[in-house]
């Protein structure tokens, strides 16, 4: 599982860096989630190509999150896209994006389809055989949901060796795979445990932007292996924290430490602030696994 951070600072402009966006690539799967303004540059100074993107999830409609869309929409018009897009986000976002394009002329020539969310509750809004989606109901300004990501359960490992001691054919290693027993040539039945080891732990990764410190997300995210929160304050701030309904560094990792997750990325930093390096100095008192998201980092989720 990788996660390629495009943008990850707040609101305000700057030369250098971007509003959130991130690419998620997981079994085989690759997610944009949030499209801020220049996601599509980013994506590309990323080396990450165009015709990979086929689902984009979009947390809240405001501007630093989802304003790179129609560019991107209209871009994969230029460059001839015949796939489908499929794009997940708060009702209303259909209409934003067709308005545009209309009034541009510039209508796609591939089927572009929207799941428009309203539920306020957790929702699964995406699955297929490797991998599923459900919505995190998140507290901000507007509407605004996360994004829960899990790997489904995989094969078992199958033991070679084992498998030739109980003399069993190479036609049945695909139902050994799949955790059945198998009879082996020598008529004898034999138990998968004996010849597969568990599969490798599924991997998780909870998408958590932008909300006020919430402590009923942490049931919805319990364990996960990585956990994206945003941290806009630091503590010397935290008093605008809730009438901004944002999250400070520490909160940020309150919430890391109550659903026992493995990792913590923190993003969504103001601009007001220097050096990032401070959020991982005070979310460190609380929870001791951190990493800071940086415009271009690739996090790797072993």
């Amino acid at each position: 599982m990788k996660i390629t951070i495009l943008g990850c600072y707040a609101a305000t402009p700057r030369s250098f860096t971007n509003p959130t966006s991130q690419v998620l690539e997981i079994k085989n799967n690759h997610f944009l989630i949030d499209c801020g303004e220049g996601t599509q540059v980013q994506l590309r100074r990323n080396k990450i190509k165009f015709s990979k993107i086929k689902h984009i999830f979009i947390s809240h409609l405001h501007g630093d999150h989802f304003y790179g869309l129609v560019g991107l929409v209209s871009t994969f018009r230029l460059l001839n896209r015949e796939s489908e897009l499929h794009i997940y986000g708060p009702k209303g976002i259909k209409e934003i994006i067709t308005l545009q394009l209309k009034l541009a002329n510039s209508w796609t020539n591939f089927p572009l389809i929207f799941h428009e969310l309203t539920s306020k509750d957790p929702q699964l809004i995406f699955e297929n055989s490797k991998v599923s989606v459900t919505t995190i109901p998140l507290k901000h300004r507007v509407y605004t949901n996360g994004f829960l990501f899990r790997e489904k359960e995989g094969d078992r490992k199958l033991l070679i060796d084992k498998a030739e001691e109980y003399n069993i054919d190479f036609a049945l290693f695909k139902s050994l795979k799949k955790g059945k027993d198998v009879v082996s040539e020598d008529g004898e039945l034999i138990p998968n445990h004996l010849v597969t080891d568990d599969p490798v732990p599924p991997k998780s990764y909870a998408f958590c932007s932008d909300t006020v410190f919430d402590p009923e997300i942490v049931p919805l995210i319990k364990k996960v292996t990585a956990l994206y929160h945003e941290s806009t304050f630091l503590e010397d701030q935290a008093e605008l924290a809730f009438p901004t309904k944002h999250s400070t560094a520490k909160q940020a990792a309150s919430i890391a430490r109550m659903a026992e997750v493995q990792k913590l990325i923190l993003g969504h930093y103001s601009t007001r602030y220097g050096k990032i390096e401070l959020f991982r100095q005070e979310a460190s008192e609380i929870f001791p696994n951190i990493v800071l998201a940086d415009d271009g980092m690739e996090i790797v989720v072993e």
